[in-house]
């Protein structure tokens, strides 16, 4: 009767496309729910009084790039958008790092522009 019964056992792999390091990271913005509202307000507060008036401080010490300028403002924007949207807190939290991590790359670009490289 065993030779009439074929169990395929087919090798499971489990393949991840997101690393170990991401995942976490989404974890805890997953587990951030709670403290949603705080996070709009730091983000909202930090970038509409703090970081972008210094970005744009800077870019216009530097020449008044409009590239640099749309860069910023989109920044701001991005930022602004996920949260008037009411996105949840593992889309907020990473969109405002992203927006942070551009501005100092703007930054960055505005210290390299005056340096004449």
């Amino acid at each position: 009767m065993k030779a009439l019964m074929q169990v395929v056992n087919a090798p499971s792999y489990k393949t991840s496309i997101q690393s170990d390091l991401l995942r976490r990271l989404l974890d805890w913005c997953t587990m951030q729910e709670k403290n949603r509202f705080g996070w709009l307000a730091l983000s909202l507060a930090a970038h509409g009084c703090i970081i972008t008036p210094v970005v744009v401080f800077f870019v216009s010490m530097t020449g008044n790039n409009l590239t640099l300028w749309m860069a910023a403002m989109v920044a701001m924007g991005v930022t602004l958008i996920v949260n008037l949207a009411a996105q949840p807190t593992k889309i907020t939290i990473p969109t405002f790092f992203l927006s942070i991590v551009v501005d100092i790359a703007i930054i960055i670009a505005c210290i390299v522009q005056t340096m004449g490289y």
